[in-house]
Protein backbone atom coordinates (compact mmCIF):
# COMPACT_ATOMS: atom_id res chain seq x y z
CA UNK A 1 0.00 0.00 0.00
CA UNK A 2 1.26 3.46 -0.62
CA UNK A 3 1.64 6.09 1.37
CA UNK A 4 -0.86 7.95 -0.43
CA UNK A 5 -3.16 4.70 0.06
CA UNK A 6 -2.48 4.54 3.87
CA UNK A 7 -5.32 5.84 6.37
CA UNK A 8 -4.43 8.16 8.83
CA UNK A 9 -2.48 7.01 11.87
CA UNK A 10 -2.22 7.96 15.31
CA UNK A 11 0.74 7.63 17.20
CA UNK A 12 0.15 5.55 20.52
CA UNK A 13 2.77 7.74 22.84
CA UNK A 14 4.22 4.14 23.86
CA UNK A 15 7.64 3.79 22.93
CA UNK A 16 7.90 0.86 20.50
CA UNK A 17 4.58 -0.06 20.09
CA UNK A 18 4.12 2.45 17.20
CA UNK A 19 6.65 0.14 15.23
CA UNK A 20 4.35 -2.96 15.84
CA UNK A 21 1.31 -1.40 14.38
CA UNK A 22 3.13 -0.05 11.36
CA UNK A 23 3.13 3.48 12.44
CA UNK A 24 -0.04 3.79 15.09
CA UNK A 25 -3.86 2.73 15.26
CA UNK A 26 -6.04 4.02 12.52
CA UNK A 27 -7.38 7.04 12.74
CA UNK A 28 -11.18 6.87 13.59
CA UNK A 29 -11.65 3.29 14.88
CA UNK A 30 -12.40 1.28 17.30
CA UNK A 31 -9.84 -1.04 19.49
CA UNK A 32 -10.37 -3.15 22.73
CA UNK A 33 -7.70 -3.21 24.94
CA UNK A 34 -7.76 -6.66 27.20
CA UNK A 35 -5.73 -7.24 30.00
CA UNK A 36 -5.97 -8.90 33.61
CA UNK A 37 -5.74 -6.63 36.68
CA UNK A 38 -2.53 -4.41 37.16
CA UNK A 39 -1.44 -5.96 33.12
CA UNK A 40 -1.27 -1.58 32.72
CA UNK A 41 -4.25 -0.92 30.58
CA UNK A 42 -5.10 2.38 32.12
CA UNK A 43 -0.94 3.45 31.76
CA UNK A 44 -1.27 2.02 28.05
CA UNK A 45 -4.58 4.50 28.03
CA UNK A 46 -3.16 7.56 29.60
CA UNK A 47 0.16 7.74 27.67
CA UNK A 48 -2.36 7.21 24.06
CA UNK A 49 -4.25 9.99 25.66
CA UNK A 50 -1.17 12.44 26.09
CA UNK A 51 0.41 11.42 22.74
CA UNK A 52 -3.40 13.18 21.83
CA UNK A 53 -2.47 16.82 23.54
CA UNK A 54 1.04 16.56 21.84
CA UNK A 55 -1.12 17.33 18.54
CA UNK A 56 -3.78 19.04 20.32
CA UNK A 57 -6.54 16.94 19.53
CA UNK A 58 -9.21 16.69 22.28
CA UNK A 59 -9.67 13.43 24.78
CA UNK A 60 -11.71 12.40 26.73
CA UNK A 61 -11.36 9.18 29.70
CA UNK A 62 -14.53 7.67 30.82
CA UNK A 63 -14.12 5.00 34.29
CA UNK A 64 -16.18 2.89 35.04
CA UNK A 65 -15.29 1.52 37.72
CA UNK A 66 -12.12 3.53 39.43
CA UNK A 67 -12.87 6.69 40.50
CA UNK A 68 -10.96 9.60 38.39
CA UNK A 69 -8.83 11.21 41.59
CA UNK A 70 -7.92 7.35 42.04
CA UNK A 71 -6.63 6.88 38.32
CA UNK A 72 -4.95 10.50 38.89
CA UNK A 73 -3.15 9.44 42.30
CA UNK A 74 -2.05 6.04 40.88
CA UNK A 75 0.00 7.97 38.06
CA UNK A 76 0.92 10.56 39.44
CA UNK A 77 4.50 8.79 40.20
CA UNK A 78 5.55 9.31 36.78
CA UNK A 79 5.25 12.72 36.39
CA UNK A 80 2.44 13.40 34.02
CA UNK A 81 0.11 16.12 33.72
CA UNK A 82 -3.35 15.09 32.91
CA UNK A 83 -5.02 18.57 33.21
CA UNK A 84 -6.18 18.91 29.97
CA UNK A 85 -7.90 15.36 29.66
CA UNK A 86 -11.56 15.31 29.83
CA UNK A 87 -11.99 12.17 32.83
CA UNK A 88 -15.77 11.48 33.57
CA UNK A 89 -16.45 9.52 36.18
CA UNK A 90 -19.46 7.37 35.93
CA UNK A 91 -17.73 5.01 38.60
CA UNK A 92 -20.09 3.95 41.50
CA UNK A 93 -19.62 6.77 44.16
CA UNK A 94 -18.15 6.18 47.59
CA UNK A 95 -20.65 8.63 49.44
CA UNK A 96 -23.77 7.55 47.37
CA UNK A 97 -23.34 3.98 48.42
CA UNK A 98 -23.00 4.89 52.11
CA UNK A 99 -25.96 6.65 52.01
CA UNK A 100 -27.49 4.11 49.96
CA UNK A 101 -26.41 0.24 49.62
CA UNK A 102 -27.98 0.58 46.33
CA UNK A 103 -29.61 -3.29 46.68
CA UNK A 104 -32.13 -4.12 44.66
CA UNK A 105 -34.91 -6.53 45.77
CA UNK A 106 -37.41 -6.53 42.81
CA UNK A 107 -35.61 -5.09 39.60
CA UNK A 108 -31.87 -7.06 38.70
CA UNK A 109 -29.71 -3.88 38.52
CA UNK A 110 -29.22 -4.10 34.97
CA UNK A 111 -32.53 -3.13 34.38
CA UNK A 112 -31.96 -0.08 36.75
CA UNK A 113 -28.67 0.79 36.16
CA UNK A 114 -27.60 -0.19 32.57
CA UNK A 115 -29.93 2.07 30.53
CA UNK A 116 -28.61 5.44 31.91
CA UNK A 117 -24.73 4.58 32.24
CA UNK A 118 -25.22 3.59 28.19
CA UNK A 119 -26.69 7.22 27.62
CA UNK A 120 -24.41 8.98 29.59
CA UNK A 121 -21.86 7.81 27.91
CA UNK A 122 -23.11 8.50 24.59
CA UNK A 123 -24.21 12.53 25.87
CA UNK A 124 -20.88 12.70 27.03
CA UNK A 125 -19.61 11.66 23.37
CA UNK A 126 -21.75 14.12 21.49
CA UNK A 127 -20.91 16.65 24.08
CA UNK A 128 -17.08 16.78 23.78
CA UNK A 129 -16.87 15.17 20.79
CA UNK A 130 -13.17 13.47 21.47
CA UNK A 131 -10.82 12.68 18.85
CA UNK A 132 -9.38 9.79 21.24
CA UNK A 133 -11.91 8.79 23.83
CA UNK A 134 -11.13 5.03 26.74
CA UNK A 135 -14.10 3.77 28.24
CA UNK A 136 -12.51 2.02 31.16
CA UNK A 137 -13.87 -0.76 31.50
CA UNK A 138 -16.40 -1.96 29.33
CA UNK A 139 -16.55 -5.79 31.49
CA UNK A 140 -18.82 -3.28 33.82
CA UNK A 141 -21.24 -2.75 30.82
CA UNK A 142 -21.19 -6.61 30.45
CA UNK A 143 -21.56 -6.97 34.06
CA UNK A 144 -24.52 -4.80 34.30
CA UNK A 145 -26.29 -6.53 31.02
CA UNK A 146 -29.69 -8.62 31.52
CA UNK A 147 -28.25 -10.87 28.89
CA UNK A 148 -25.90 -11.75 26.21
CA UNK A 149 -28.01 -10.74 23.65
CA UNK A 150 -28.74 -7.05 24.98
CA UNK A 151 -25.22 -6.69 25.99
CA UNK A 152 -23.89 -7.56 22.28
CA UNK A 153 -26.85 -5.30 20.73
CA UNK A 154 -25.46 -2.31 22.99
CA UNK A 155 -21.99 -2.60 22.29
CA UNK A 156 -22.48 -3.21 18.72
CA UNK A 157 -24.65 -0.11 18.43
CA UNK A 158 -21.89 2.10 20.51
CA UNK A 159 -19.00 0.85 18.30
CA UNK A 160 -20.80 1.80 15.02
CA UNK A 161 -22.05 4.96 16.66
CA UNK A 162 -18.10 5.93 17.85
CA UNK A 163 -16.86 4.98 14.22
CA UNK A 164 -19.51 7.03 12.70
CA UNK A 165 -18.54 10.04 15.04
CA UNK A 166 -15.04 10.19 13.91
CA UNK A 167 -13.48 9.55 17.05
CA UNK A 168 -10.78 6.58 17.55
CA UNK A 169 -11.71 4.60 21.00
CA UNK A 170 -10.05 2.57 23.50
CA UNK A 171 -12.20 0.14 25.49
CA UNK A 172 -10.76 -1.67 28.05
CA UNK A 173 -11.92 -5.19 28.72
CA UNK A 174 -11.14 -8.06 31.04
CA UNK A 175 -9.79 -10.88 29.30
CA UNK A 176 -11.69 -13.26 31.27
CA UNK A 177 -15.33 -11.67 29.79
CA UNK A 178 -13.14 -11.61 25.75
CA UNK A 179 -13.14 -15.57 26.42
CA UNK A 180 -16.31 -15.81 27.31
CA UNK A 181 -18.21 -13.61 25.10
CA UNK A 182 -16.14 -12.73 21.98
CA UNK A 183 -19.02 -10.62 20.52
CA UNK A 184 -16.52 -7.52 22.04
CA UNK A 185 -13.57 -8.57 19.96
CA UNK A 186 -15.68 -9.21 16.68
CA UNK A 187 -17.34 -5.39 16.63
CA UNK A 188 -13.60 -3.17 16.97
CA UNK A 189 -11.79 -2.64 14.21
CA UNK A 190 -8.48 -4.17 16.46
CA UNK A 191 -7.38 -6.10 19.60
CA UNK A 192 -4.37 -5.44 21.83
CA UNK A 193 -3.67 -7.43 25.00
CA UNK A 194 -1.22 -7.00 27.65
CA UNK A 195 0.01 -10.42 29.36
CA UNK A 196 1.78 -10.44 32.64
CA UNK A 197 2.96 -13.46 34.01
CA UNK A 198 5.72 -14.90 36.27
CA UNK A 199 9.02 -16.73 35.20
CA UNK A 200 9.07 -20.75 36.72
CA UNK A 201 12.55 -20.08 36.05
CA UNK A 202 13.87 -16.68 36.99
CA UNK A 203 11.39 -16.01 39.53
CA UNK A 204 10.35 -12.48 38.44
CA UNK A 205 7.53 -10.45 36.23
CA UNK A 206 7.42 -10.77 32.39
CA UNK A 207 5.12 -8.08 30.75
CA UNK A 208 4.50 -8.32 27.09
CA UNK A 209 2.28 -6.64 24.21
CA UNK A 210 0.38 -8.56 21.55
CA UNK A 211 -1.72 -7.43 18.77
CA UNK A 212 -3.97 -10.12 17.88
CA UNK A 213 -6.11 -8.25 15.59
CA UNK A 214 -5.70 -4.43 13.10
CA UNK A 215 -7.97 -4.23 10.70
CA UNK A 216 -6.68 -2.08 7.53
CA UNK A 217 -3.24 -2.53 8.55
CA UNK A 218 -0.42 -4.95 8.67
CA UNK A 219 1.53 -5.36 12.42
CA UNK A 220 4.21 -7.08 14.05
CA UNK A 221 2.91 -10.67 15.13
CA UNK A 222 4.11 -12.05 17.92
CA UNK A 223 4.16 -11.48 21.61
CA UNK A 224 6.48 -8.32 22.30
CA UNK A 225 8.23 -7.74 25.68
CA UNK A 226 7.22 -4.52 27.87
CA UNK A 227 8.39 -3.15 30.69
CA UNK A 228 6.53 0.00 33.18
CA UNK A 229 9.32 2.07 34.15
CA UNK A 230 9.54 5.41 35.78
CA UNK A 231 8.62 6.75 32.48
CA UNK A 232 5.58 4.62 31.45
CA UNK A 233 5.07 2.05 29.11
CA UNK A 234 8.04 0.85 27.06
CA UNK A 235 7.72 -2.27 24.41
CA UNK A 236 10.46 -3.77 23.16
CA UNK A 237 9.42 -5.25 19.29
CA UNK A 238 10.09 -8.52 18.55
CA UNK A 239 11.99 -8.10 15.63
CA UNK A 240 12.95 -11.04 13.05
CA UNK A 241 16.26 -9.36 11.12
CA UNK A 242 16.46 -10.31 7.69
CA UNK A 243 19.82 -10.77 5.82
CA UNK A 244 21.07 -8.05 3.76
CA UNK A 245 23.59 -7.37 1.41
CA UNK A 246 26.71 -8.54 3.18
CA UNK A 247 29.68 -7.54 2.08
CA UNK A 248 32.48 -8.29 4.54
CA UNK A 249 36.02 -8.07 4.17
CA UNK A 250 36.59 -4.32 3.26
CA UNK A 251 39.24 -3.63 6.37
CA UNK A 252 41.20 -6.04 8.54
CA UNK A 253 40.96 -5.68 12.27
CA UNK A 254 44.05 -6.11 13.69
CA UNK A 255 44.66 -7.26 17.44
CA UNK A 256 47.56 -5.24 18.23
CA UNK A 257 49.54 -8.55 18.54
CA UNK A 258 52.20 -9.32 15.66
CA UNK A 259 51.66 -13.12 15.82
CA UNK A 260 48.65 -13.64 16.22
CA UNK A 261 47.35 -11.15 13.53
CA UNK A 262 50.05 -13.59 11.11
CA UNK A 263 48.40 -16.63 12.74
CA UNK A 264 44.98 -14.86 11.26
CA UNK A 265 46.57 -14.49 8.31
CA UNK A 266 46.64 -10.52 8.85
CA UNK A 267 43.48 -10.03 11.29
CA UNK A 268 39.56 -10.34 11.11
CA UNK A 269 37.80 -9.28 8.49
CA UNK A 270 35.60 -6.60 9.29
CA UNK A 271 31.97 -7.38 9.53
CA UNK A 272 32.25 -10.96 10.19
CA UNK A 273 31.37 -12.82 13.88
CA UNK A 274 34.58 -14.54 15.75
CA UNK A 275 33.88 -17.09 18.20
CA UNK A 276 36.99 -17.21 20.74
CA UNK A 277 35.86 -20.37 22.84
CA UNK A 278 37.70 -22.25 25.15
CA UNK A 279 37.62 -23.43 29.20
CA UNK A 280 37.35 -20.85 31.99
CA UNK A 281 40.33 -18.87 32.62
CA UNK A 282 41.99 -19.51 29.33
CA UNK A 283 42.38 -15.52 28.18
CA UNK A 284 39.59 -15.41 26.26
CA UNK A 285 38.04 -12.54 27.07
CA UNK A 286 41.43 -10.79 27.81
CA UNK A 287 42.05 -11.36 23.81
CA UNK A 288 38.61 -10.33 22.95
CA UNK A 289 39.08 -6.92 25.02
CA UNK A 290 42.66 -6.88 23.18
CA UNK A 291 40.87 -6.77 19.83
CA UNK A 292 38.29 -4.08 21.59
CA UNK A 293 41.30 -2.11 22.51
CA UNK A 294 43.52 -2.09 19.57
CA UNK A 295 39.78 -0.84 17.41
CA UNK A 296 38.58 1.63 19.73
CA UNK A 297 41.37 3.52 18.77
CA UNK A 298 40.71 4.42 15.85
CA UNK A 299 36.81 3.65 15.64
CA UNK A 300 34.22 2.55 18.32
CA UNK A 301 33.49 -0.24 19.83
CA UNK A 302 30.64 -1.90 22.93
CA UNK A 303 31.56 -4.72 25.60
CA UNK A 304 28.24 -6.26 27.27
CA UNK A 305 29.28 -8.50 29.58
CA UNK A 306 26.90 -10.66 31.68
CA UNK A 307 29.41 -11.85 34.27
CA UNK A 308 32.37 -9.18 35.02
CA UNK A 309 31.71 -5.39 35.84
CA UNK A 310 33.89 -2.87 33.90
CA UNK A 311 36.03 -2.34 37.12
CA UNK A 312 37.21 -5.80 37.31
CA UNK A 313 37.90 -5.68 33.21
CA UNK A 314 39.77 -2.30 33.49
CA UNK A 315 41.93 -3.57 36.01
CA UNK A 316 42.87 -6.69 34.10
CA UNK A 317 44.23 -4.90 31.57
CA UNK A 318 45.69 -3.11 33.49
CA UNK A 319 47.47 -5.98 34.79
CA UNK A 320 49.09 -7.32 31.85
CA UNK A 321 50.36 -4.14 30.72
CA UNK A 322 47.69 -3.19 28.53
CA UNK A 323 45.64 -0.40 29.87
CA UNK A 324 42.07 0.17 28.72
CA UNK A 325 41.32 3.33 30.95
CA UNK A 326 41.66 6.11 27.64
CA UNK A 327 39.78 4.63 25.44
CA UNK A 328 36.98 4.12 28.02
CA UNK A 329 37.26 7.40 29.43
CA UNK A 330 37.22 8.97 25.98
CA UNK A 331 33.94 6.95 24.98
CA UNK A 332 35.43 4.90 22.34
CA UNK A 333 35.00 1.91 24.70
CA UNK A 334 31.98 1.53 25.84
CA UNK A 335 31.57 -1.42 28.66
CA UNK A 336 28.03 -2.50 29.67
CA UNK A 337 27.01 -4.83 32.47
CA UNK A 338 24.09 -6.76 32.15
CA UNK A 339 22.60 -8.23 35.15
CA UNK A 340 20.93 -11.74 33.65
CA UNK A 341 17.95 -11.67 34.91
CA UNK A 342 17.19 -7.76 34.42
CA UNK A 343 16.50 -8.21 30.26
CA UNK A 344 14.38 -9.85 27.64
CA UNK A 345 16.12 -10.76 24.52
CA UNK A 346 14.17 -7.98 22.36
CA UNK A 347 15.14 -5.21 25.23
CA UNK A 348 19.13 -6.35 24.77
CA UNK A 349 18.60 -6.47 21.29
CA UNK A 350 17.19 -3.35 21.18
CA UNK A 351 20.22 -1.63 23.49
CA UNK A 352 22.80 -3.44 20.82
CA UNK A 353 20.79 -1.84 17.86
CA UNK A 354 21.12 2.05 20.32
CA UNK A 355 25.20 1.25 20.30
CA UNK A 356 25.13 0.77 16.30
CA UNK A 357 23.10 2.96 15.03
CA UNK A 358 22.97 6.05 17.71
CA UNK A 359 26.94 5.75 19.24
CA UNK A 360 27.70 4.22 15.76
CA UNK A 361 29.91 1.15 17.27
CA UNK A 362 31.54 -0.94 14.73
CA UNK A 363 32.73 -3.61 17.08
CA UNK A 364 30.84 -5.18 19.39
CA UNK A 365 31.28 -7.89 21.95
CA UNK A 366 29.35 -10.44 24.22
CA UNK A 367 30.85 -12.02 27.00
CA UNK A 368 29.90 -14.52 27.54
CA UNK A 369 27.20 -16.69 25.56
CA UNK A 370 27.10 -18.55 28.67
CA UNK A 371 25.52 -15.52 30.50
CA UNK A 372 23.52 -14.95 27.94
CA UNK A 373 22.24 -18.57 27.67
CA UNK A 374 21.41 -17.93 31.23
CA UNK A 375 19.53 -14.76 30.75
CA UNK A 376 17.56 -15.69 27.59
CA UNK A 377 16.65 -19.38 28.08
CA UNK A 378 13.27 -18.24 29.36
CA UNK A 379 12.28 -16.97 26.42
CA UNK A 380 12.69 -19.62 23.87
CA UNK A 381 15.42 -21.05 22.24
CA UNK A 382 18.44 -18.47 23.11
CA UNK A 383 20.10 -20.22 20.03
CA UNK A 384 17.34 -18.55 18.06
CA UNK A 385 17.82 -15.06 19.47
CA UNK A 386 21.66 -15.19 18.86
CA UNK A 387 21.06 -16.01 15.48
CA UNK A 388 18.73 -12.75 15.45
CA UNK A 389 21.49 -10.93 17.33
CA UNK A 390 24.16 -12.10 14.69
CA UNK A 391 22.11 -11.46 11.34
CA UNK A 392 21.28 -7.82 12.48
CA UNK A 393 25.03 -7.22 13.62
CA UNK A 394 26.31 -9.05 10.33
CA UNK A 395 23.99 -7.02 7.83
CA UNK A 396 25.02 -3.69 9.37
CA UNK A 397 28.73 -5.04 8.57
CA UNK A 398 29.07 -4.83 12.55
CA UNK A 399 32.12 -6.96 13.73
CA UNK A 400 31.05 -9.35 16.37
CA UNK A 401 32.76 -11.36 19.18
CA UNK A 402 31.59 -13.41 20.90
CA UNK A 403 32.91 -15.23 24.07
CA UNK A 404 32.36 -18.98 24.46
CA UNK A 405 33.09 -21.01 27.49
CA UNK A 406 33.28 -25.07 27.01
CA UNK A 407 32.92 -27.35 29.98
CA UNK A 408 35.95 -29.35 29.99
CA UNK A 409 39.62 -28.19 30.53
CA UNK A 410 40.86 -31.40 28.53
CA UNK A 411 39.18 -33.79 26.21
CA UNK A 412 39.81 -35.76 23.64
CA UNK A 413 36.09 -34.53 21.71
CA UNK A 414 37.10 -31.27 20.54
CA UNK A 415 33.85 -28.74 20.49
CA UNK A 416 33.66 -25.24 19.35
CA UNK A 417 30.84 -24.68 21.57
CA UNK A 418 28.61 -26.65 23.52
CA UNK A 419 25.49 -24.54 22.34
CA UNK A 420 25.29 -25.36 18.57
CA UNK A 421 25.96 -21.47 17.45
CA UNK A 422 29.23 -22.19 15.96
CA UNK A 423 27.58 -22.39 12.60
CA UNK A 424 27.29 -18.98 13.00
CA UNK A 425 30.64 -17.61 13.28
CA UNK A 426 32.76 -16.78 10.30
CA UNK A 427 35.53 -17.45 12.36
CA UNK A 428 36.89 -19.43 15.44
CA UNK A 429 39.80 -18.53 17.37
CA UNK A 430 40.57 -21.54 19.75
CA UNK A 431 42.17 -21.66 23.17
CA UNK A 432 42.88 -24.26 25.36
CA UNK A 433 45.07 -25.88 28.26
CA UNK A 434 47.79 -28.26 27.71
CA UNK A 435 49.98 -30.24 30.50
CA UNK A 436 53.50 -30.04 29.11
CA UNK A 437 56.57 -30.42 31.57
CA UNK A 438 54.93 -30.45 34.82
CA UNK A 439 53.50 -27.27 33.70
CA UNK A 440 50.15 -25.98 32.44
CA UNK A 441 50.86 -23.89 29.24
CA UNK A 442 47.81 -22.29 27.20
CA UNK A 443 47.26 -22.69 23.58
CA UNK A 444 45.82 -20.36 20.61
CA UNK A 445 45.05 -22.12 17.43
CA UNK A 446 42.38 -20.68 14.15
CA UNK A 447 39.72 -23.43 13.64
CA UNK A 448 37.81 -21.74 10.94
CA UNK A 449 38.23 -18.97 8.89
CA UNK A 450 35.06 -18.32 5.81
CA UNK A 451 37.18 -14.94 4.05
CA UNK A 452 40.89 -15.22 3.62
CA UNK A 453 44.07 -17.63 4.91
CA UNK A 454 44.96 -18.05 8.05
CA UNK A 455 47.73 -20.74 9.59
CA UNK A 456 46.29 -23.95 10.52
CA UNK A 457 48.75 -23.95 13.54
CA UNK A 458 49.11 -24.05 17.61
CA UNK A 459 50.74 -21.57 19.11
CA UNK A 460 51.81 -21.07 23.23
CA UNK A 461 50.07 -18.28 24.33
CA UNK A 462 51.74 -16.37 27.66
CA UNK A 463 49.57 -13.78 29.59
CA UNK A 464 52.00 -11.44 32.59
CA UNK A 465 52.56 -8.41 33.63
CA UNK A 466 53.83 -7.62 30.08
CA UNK A 467 50.90 -8.40 28.11
CA UNK A 468 49.82 -10.97 25.74
CA UNK A 469 52.63 -13.00 24.41
CA UNK A 470 51.85 -15.42 21.41
CA UNK A 471 55.17 -18.02 20.80
CA UNK A 472 56.01 -19.37 17.27
CA UNK A 473 54.30 -22.69 15.84
CA UNK A 474 54.95 -25.27 18.43
CA UNK A 475 56.29 -27.81 15.95
CA UNK A 476 58.28 -30.02 18.29
CA UNK A 477 55.02 -31.23 19.90
CA UNK A 478 52.14 -33.44 19.30
CA UNK A 479 48.72 -34.39 20.22
CA UNK A 480 48.29 -30.87 21.86
CA UNK A 481 44.52 -30.64 21.89
CA UNK A 482 44.12 -33.80 23.80
CA UNK A 483 45.51 -31.57 26.44
CA UNK A 484 48.59 -33.74 27.27
CA UNK A 485 51.23 -33.22 24.49
CA UNK A 486 53.97 -34.66 23.65
CA UNK A 487 57.28 -34.82 21.98
CA UNK A 488 57.14 -34.89 17.92
CA UNK A 489 59.43 -37.90 16.74
CA UNK A 490 61.43 -36.48 13.71
CA UNK A 491 63.98 -38.48 11.35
Amino acid sequence: MSEQQRPPRMSTGVPGCDEILDGGLVAGRCYLIGGSAGAGKTIFSLQWLRAGLQRHEKCLYITLCEPGPEIIRNVSGFGWDLAQIAIMDLSPSGIELADDPGEYHIFPPGEVESAPLWKSIYDAVRSARPDRLVIDSVTQLRYLATDEYQFRKNILALVNFLNGSGTTSLLAFDPTEMVRDTSVALAVDGVIRLSKDISAGLGIGLRSLEVEKLRGSGFMSGRHPMRITGNGMHVFPHRIEHTGTLNPGDQMMSSGITELDQLLGGGLESGTTTLLTGPTGTGKSTLGTQFLAHHARRSRAVLFTFEEPASFIMARSRGIGAPIDDVVASGALKIVRINPIELYPDEFLAAIRDAVEIDGCTMVMIDSLRGYLFAMEEFGKPQAHIHNMVTYLSRNGVSTLLINEVEHITSTSLKATDLGVSHLADNIILLRYAEYAGQVIKIVGCLKKRIGNFQPELRQMKVSASGIEISEKLQHLQGILTGVPGFKQTD
